[in-house]
């Protein structure tokens, strides 16, 4: 009875961890961690968003005498969308631009990672008609992953 109840433990403890991390929205990349940004970058460019900054976490690693996976950091944003979002919660400027995580795991897979628009709006209190200025991130991602 006990190693049954353990065995349906092991199988469970995935999906308690995958639920208790929903503020995090991923996808899988077919392209590397530098071309899949390089590639939302195009997206963001056609759409008129602005590219605010690109981070090299692995670069920044390797000056500094350390090693880290290929990851870089995208950070993005268009006033239009976001100027309204700070009018109604000022906080949310600490939210504000956009990041995009791009990351290689162990196996090689690149991971995708922004916040999810549902907890921006509900870390910052602000009203869910307020869901669209954030939910277009998702269609640019996509976009840039065909």
């Amino acid at each position: 009875m006990c190693r049954a109840f353990l065995s349906l433990l092991l199988l469970l403890l995935p999906l308690v961890a995958l639920a208790a991390n929903d503020t995090l929205t991923q996808r899988i990349s077919p392209y590397s961690v530098g071309e899949t940004l390089d590639r939302l970058e195009a997206v963001l460019g056609e759409k008129g968003v602005t590219v605010f900054a690109r981070i090299d976490h692995s670069a920044g690693a390797k000056d500094a005498g350390l090693t880290l996976r290929p990851m870089q950091l995208l950070i993005f944003g268009n006033p239009k969308a976001g100027t309204p979002l700070m009018q109604a919660a000022p906080t949310i400027g600490l939210d504000l631009p956009l990041k995009v995580l791009a990351w290689e795991d162990d196996a090689g897979k690149v991971h995708v990672v922004w916040n999810s628009p549902s907890y921006l709006i509900e870390r910052h209190g602000l009203d869910a008609g307020y869901t669209k200025n954030l939910a277009a991130v998702e269609g640019l991602i996509s976009a840039a992953l065909k």
